[in-house]
This record gives C-alpha cells, sequence and structure tokens, in this order.
C-alpha cells in the first residue's frame, strides 16, 4: 500500500508549513486526488487517521478529499474526454488515440490553521 508513505509526505509538508508559517494546528487538510493518479481516496483517509498523531500539527485534523475526473485529448476527433482509467476509447467517438491531459495529480490544496 504506497498510500501510506503517501501520507507520511502529507504530514511532512504539514509539519514544514507549520514551522515556516507559524501555526500550531491543521483543523481541516482539503486534497486532491485524480482518478488516473492510482492513489485510492478511502486508504489514503485510513492512513491519514493511522499516522496524523504522530504529529502534533495534524493529530486533529480532518481530511477532505476531492476526486479528480480523468481527462484526455483525443486525437482522432480533436476533443477533450473525461475517462474513467487509462486506455479507456474515447466515449465520444471509440477512438484509441488518447494523451492523458488531467487527473493524474495528487496534491494538498487548502489548509484550515490555528
Amino acid at each position: 500500500m504506497h498510500e501510506m508513505s503517501l501520507t507520511e509526505g502529507v504530514i511532512r509538508i504539514i509539519e514544514e508549513q507549520a514551522a515556516a508559517q507559524g501555526f500550531v494546528r491543521v483543523r481541516r487538510l482539503w486534497m486532491e486526488i485524480g482518478r488516473l493518479s492510482t492513489v485510492d481516496p478511502e486508504a489514503m483517509r485510513f492512513c491519514f487517521e493511522a499516522v496524523r498523531g504522530n504529529s502534533p500539527a495534524a493529530a486533529a485534523a480532518e481530511l477532505e478529499i476531492t476526486t479528480v475526473p480523468g481527462q484526455a485529448w483525443c486525437m482522432d476527433c480533436s476533443q477533450t474526454a473525461e475517462i474513467e482509467q487509462r486506455y479507456d476509447p474515447c466515449p465520444r467517438c471509440g477512438g484509441h488515440h488518447l494523451q492523458v491531459s488531467g487527473g493524474e495529480e495528487m496534491r494538498v490544496t487548502e489548509m484550515e490553521v490555528e
């Protein structure tokens, strides 16, 4: 489960930002996870609950995750299309010449702090 190491990285981000910006704790953390990122949002929530107590800045934080849909540019019909997973055909024309253009990200977008 690589979500554990990713979650530990998120905790490091919280601690670094707390030190740099002088806040004591995070009350709520918002993240975006792309559908094509290979990160399972539910596993991320589970791991966050497991490791947040190791950090005074994150111990009481609530995690909010927004799933970003996968997007690809279809070279056959010259349209951007939403896709559920890599190698899906274009939902508009059925073509398979797609270049992923979104939905691979995983990022912290906002923190509510004290």
